[in-house]
């Protein structure tokens, strides 16, 4: 008869370091990269826009359609910049030994995570400058020329505008950090395949 041996736990030996396991190299590298992106998609999105319109044609298209297209160009722009800097993030950390795997798939979903959430503050600020230059010059153009009433229809329809503009923006922030933090995973998991 076999001897059958009760299976005793093993307790796990900590493995853990009292380093931090957030590597800023790593995020500040994703979130420049990222950042770079959108800047790059940024001055080719307006190029490929007014490729559409001709003063000197009368078949433009409808502001309609081609406001449409701007947003969902910046839409695309985000995502592909979130993507390309949570994949640095993830692929430049340096290999960590001795982890188990699910906690390697966290630290490398954070980095991701970390670097889109640093490269849009870096843009934020970068929009929030050029919007206090911009109203500046706004406010001092008003000065200068006498106010005309605004209708409510007018008013209503920036209204809508702005209610457009911050729920499709809030909804491509949310899946461009979704992204960002995948395209971290998968370049961590392609780091530790080499």
């Amino acid at each position: 008869m076999a001897n059958v041996q009760a299976a005793t736990r093993v307790e796990e030996r900590s493995v853990e370091s009292s380093a931090s396991a957030v590597e800023w190299a790593a995020i500040f590298g994703g979130a420049l990269a990222a950042f770079g992106v959108t800047a790059i998609l940024l001055t080719l999105g307006p190029g490929l826009g007014l490729t559409t319109v001709s003063p000197w044609s009368f078949s433009n298209p409808s502001p309609t359609a081609f406001g449409t297209a701007a947003a969902i160009w910046l839409v695309v722009t985000q995502w592909l910049s979130s993507a390309f800097g949570g994949y640095l993030s993830g692929r430049l950390r340096t290999k960590w030994v001795g982890i188990r795997t699910d906690e390697v798939f966290f630290r490398d979903t954070a980095h991701g995570l970390l670097a889109w959430a640093l490269a849009t503050l870096l843009m934020a600020a970068l929009l929030t400058i050029g919007s206090a230059v911009t109203a500046g010059v706004a406010a001092a153009a008003a000065t200068s020329t006498p106010a005309t009433p605004s209708s409510t229809e007018a008013a209503e329809q920036a209204r809508k505008i702005a209610v457009a503009f911050s729920f499709t923006t809030s909804l491509s922030l949310l899946i461009g950090a979704f992204v960002a933090s995948a395209a971290g995973a998968l370049g961590g998991f392609h780091r530790d395949e080499a």
